[in-house]
């Protein structure tokens, strides 16, 4: 009877032990399966840019860090969103949101939105690029400015040069346009140029829906190679977002 009562003990006591095991590889195993996907996050930032990599790595090292907690007990707040500004958090106006794929994609449909023109520079009658030169100061044809990633005009000053351009056009049927995309120094320079033809594209469009003729209307974008001012400041940038016009007259 002392020797069954004993070995009972030792049954329970061994189904005790084998329980903790149980749970401490369930433990291992939860854990094992975060760093797989820190391991997976790594290989696939390895296509990627080092600045994106990192992030990555930082995220997954939150989450990592999270699921080790619940692991030992520790809880977070779940709660509802109350506003939007909860959910994108806060905006910083000299950030540049879009990657380069994604200015082509808006650059292309922007190009497709009015037809260029039929004459090409430098043929059949049409002057060459090299020829268009600066209006004169008298007819305030003043550069434009835009705003950080933009390709819209806001300020109104900036609009009534678009008006004054128009009148002018509108009135020398024999003057041809240039209009040049220029942006500051900031982000790629394939980014820049989508950026530049886009803000370019911008005022032709402007142009043609006020009644100019769109095959005297040409654009070009030379990105951040041509900055107006040299220096990397908040006011330097500003002066280098704009939009240079260059005009010639048969």
């Amino acid at each position: 009877m002392i020797q069954n009562g004993y070995s009972d003990k030792l049954k329970i006591r061994r189904a005790f032990v084998f329980a903790n095991l149980g749970k401490e590889f369930m433990k291992v195993n939860k854990t094992s399966t975060f760093l797989r996907v820190v391991a997976f996050l790594l290989l696939t930032g390895c296509v990627r840019n080092s600045n994106q990599t990192w992030e990555d790595f930082k995220t997954a090292g939150r989450y990592m860090q999270r699921g080790v907690d619940v692991l030992w007990g520790k809880e977070y707040e779940s709660r509802m969103l109350v506003s939007n500004d909860e959910f994108t958090g806060p905006c910083d106006d000299e950030f540049i949101p879009l990657k380069d794929v994604d200015l082509r994609g808006l650059s292309a449909q922007a190009d497709l939105a009015r037809p260029q023109p039929k004459g090409i520079p430098g043929e059949r009658g049409i002057p060459s690029l090299d020829r268009f030169y600066a209006p004169p100061k008298s007819l305030g044809l003043h550069l434009v400015h835009f705003d950080t990633d933009e390709h819209i005009l806001k300020d109104k000053n900036d609009l009534v040069v678009i008006q004054q351009l128009t009148d002018y056009l509108k009135a020398n049927l024999n003057t041809y346009l240039l209009v040049e995309g220029h942006t500051d120094e900031r982000a790629s320079a394939s980014y820049n140029m989508a950026l530049g033809m886009r803000r370019a594209n911008y005022i032709r469009a402007l142009l043609i829906k006020n009644g100019v003729d769109l095959n005297r209307v040409y654009t070009v974008t030379f990105g951040k190679e041509r900055p107006l001012v040299q220096a990397n400041t908040k006011d330097g940038w500003r002066e280098n977002r704009r939009a240079e016009f260059k005009i010639f007259e048969k």
